[in-house]
């Protein structure tokens, strides 16, 4: 059967799939968080509500059976996912990345064959980009592709803090495929390539014994490649040219901001309730300091919302701000609760800790926060 007969089949059954609405998605989040985040790992409830909702095709166009949805959407769906349950939201945020540069880089026939699977939910994707020694900015990568005689690519290396590592059923591997030549880019380096392989290939072994202390049920682990074999057309974009699809993907208005934002909102919230409950709204100091807080969530909602309308002068820069401002304001409010809480919020098991450790994470992740201050730095230099 040819490619574009099944791309038919697989869209069609994607249009009749019976969907679980968000709302639905959110109360199974709300009602396995805990349980996720005390064992490290998501919850089988959870992972199957995921692939059942509307979420893995959001960005993915509508030819192929997703929603067609923008950045803006994207950002605003990825927040409520983090209000709710902050690991599913970067799961989610790393998925949609990679779809989206499916359908912005791939060929005909990886769009036909990759993006029905990964709208329907049948599949997840996620990105592997870190690795231990390679820096922030990815500069210094040891994982290698060499192409073969037959055309294909022999995948050699490992991968660190990929994010859904174990759950994902198909990779975005970056790797050096050139001589990394001296350059002036302050994102990846020439001669890299990006790579889609699948969790099925020979070779390949996800390892999610990572225990981290922030973000605990994102399956977030290592990926190792051991003479991986992939096959000529599992080359995504220019050969030695990464950075120009990297370069895109601050453009997009896509912003791990989002995650903060939805994290800071839970935080408020817990706050408001705690300043309730302690008759502290009774001060003046405290209601004062909440309405500080207040302004500051509103304000990351709206720099995320610009950063994915795309409507400013320098969208990647916008993108950039969005996730530095919103992580720091996520940081401060959930600080601020942690003092209101008292001797309360020292008890392990209450949810100050893991929400003070998930938005942490926030500005761990690439660009990191002070990887993205020097890349908007460098653009006023140019």
């Amino acid at each position: 059967m040819a490619v574009t007969d099944m791309t038919s089949i697989r869209t069609t059954e994607s249009l009749v799939r019976q969907r679980i609405g968000w709302e639905q998605l959110y109360a199974v989040l709300d009602e396995h968080r805990a349980r996720s985040d005390r064992d490290g790992r998501l919850a089988p409830e959870v992972l199957h509500a995921l692939r059942e909702s509307e979420l893995p095709g959001l960005v993915v166009p509508k030819y192929y059976g997703g929603s067609g949805a923008d950045s803006l959407e994207a950002n605003r769906r990825v927040a409520e996912l983090a209000y709710h349950h902050p690991s599913v939201a970067i799961i989610a945020f790393q998925h949609m990345a990679v779809c989206s540069r499916i359908a912005e880089f791939g060929t005909s026939r990886q769009r036909a064959e990759l993006l029905p699977p990964l709208a329907s939910g049948d599949w997840l994707a996620a990105s592997a980009w870190s690795e231990s020694g390679a820096g922030a900015s990815k500069r210094n990568l040891a994982t290698t592709a060499t192409q073969q005689a037959d055309g294909s690519w022999l995948v050699s290396g490992g991968k660190a803090f990929t994010t859904g590592a174990g759950l994902a059923d198909v990779y975005l591997i970056l790797a050096q495929t050139g001589e990394d030549v001296e350059d002036d880019l302050s994102y990846g380096s020439s001669g890299q390539s990006f790579f889609l392989v699948p969790a099925t290939s020979e070779g390949i072994e996800p390892d999610t014994d990572m225990d981290l202390i922030g973000m605990r049920a994102s399956a977030t682990g290592f990926v190792r490649l051991t003479g991986c074999t992939v096959s000529p057309d599992s080359l995504l974009g220019p050969r030695d040219a990464a950075h120009r699809v990297i370069a895109e993907v601050k453009r997009s208005g896509a912003s791990l901001g989002a995650v903060s934002v939805g994290i800071a909102e839970a935080a408020w919230d817990l706050s408001y309730e705690t300043a309730r409950k302690k008759n502290l709204l009774e001060h003046q100091a405290q209601r004062h300091r909440l309405a500080e807080l207040r302004g500051r969530v509103e304000a990351a909602r709206g720099l995320v919302e610009r950063a994915g309308s795309r409507v400013s002068d320098e969208p990647g820069n916008t993108t950039l701000h969005s996730k530095i401002f919103a992580s720091e304001t996520a940081e401060e409010v959930i600080i601020n609760l942690s003092r209101m809480l008292g001797s309360a919020g020292y008890v392990s098991d209450n949810p100050v800790n893991q929400l003070i450790n998930d938005s942490r994470a926030v500005a761990l992740m690439g660009p990191t926060n002070d990887l993205s201050k020097e890349l908007v730095g460098n653009s006023w230099l140019s």
